[in-house]
């Protein structure tokens, strides 16, 4: 059986942060086998080839920011999806002690 890549592990994580819940570059990173890869992260999300399928706006940075490189549509877009869900924000920042995805370990 072929051994995954990064990016797929990548998408295999985000696919499972649940409706309504966020999380972190840092922490996908993390649970991905190195939490020094959170720009790989980002740059996996950027070229995410299957929107439809691997919620990439659910991954926002250690603030609860959103990416205003968002490449789906902006950071406006990404917080239209979010709030979809039911995600709150408190000046411009997701409330991460209500919404953030409690996952420890991939």
């Amino acid at each position: 059986m072929k051994e995954k890549n990064t990016f797929e592990v990548i998408y295999d994580i985000v696919c499972q942060i649940p409706y309504g819940q966020v999380a972190t570059y840092g922490q996908i990173a993390q649970l991905a086998g190195n939490k020094r890869l959170a720009r790989v992260v980002g740059y996996a999300l950027h070229v995410n080839p299957d929107p439809q399928r691997i919620p990439c706006y659910r991954v926002v940075n250690r603030f609860g920011e959103v990416s205003d490189a968002f490449a789906f549509g902006g950071g406006n877009r990404q917080i239209e999806l979010l709030e979809a869900e039911g995600v709150r924000f408190c000046d411009g920042k997701v409330d991460m002690d209500g919404y953030q995805w409690k996952k420890q370990r991939f």
